[in-house]
């Protein structure tokens, strides 16, 4: 099994959608293996997007900074989803970076419409709804940064009765 980290990021709390996020990526049949709520510190942005993601060393100082800005609006929600293929499933279902060119069916073309040059034009972060983790590289590091062992939780949720090789589901020849 695979995991992957999103962030629910301020915009998306503020306009009271992280119950809807949420649902899409449990209806698909990922599990939550952590959550929390938290505010991070500019450092740990820094770790999160530069040392992780190098937000920096491929866009620059001030792409991150205005990213930076725009993430301490407020508080986060961070969790861990695990399931087949996740990284690759969470970015199909999370759309494309900049929400004008997200895909309609997609969380940031459902609920999000700014685009890249707008933002830049008016000074601020992209409001894109969420963060994924961009491959499994990444997100092993970023599950690794935001959660502890002893916050992440293992159980057999209901759809992994129906994809795993010991099913009770399966028919037995």
């Amino acid at each position: 099994m695979e995991q992957t980290l999103i962030i629910i990021k301020p915009d998306a709390i503020q306009r009271g959608l992280v119950g809807e996020i949420i649902t899409r990526f449990e209806r698909v049949g990922l599990k939550i293996v952590g959550m929390k709520m938290v505010e991070p510190t500019a450092e740990q942005y820094h770790e999160h997007y530069e040392k992780i993601s190098k937000l920096i060393s491929r866009r620059g100082k001030d792409v991150f900074d205005v990213n930076l800005d725009f993430m301490m609006l407020g508080p986060v929600i961070v969790f861990a989803l695990e399931g087949l293929g996740a990284v690759e499933l969470v970015r199909k279902m999370v759309g494309g970076t900049e929400p004008a060119s997200a895909q309609p069916g997609t969380i940031r073309g459902d609920y999000s419409h700014v685009s890249f040059s707008h933002a830049n034009s008016v000074g601020t972060g992209i409001p894109n709804i969420v963060h994924a983790s961009g491959d499994a590289k990444e997100a092993a590091e970023e599950v690794k940064l935001w959660f502890g062992e002893e916050e992440l939780y293992g159980y057999v949720s209901a759809h992994e009765h129906y994809t795993q090789p010991t099913s009770p589901y399966k028919k037995h020849k």
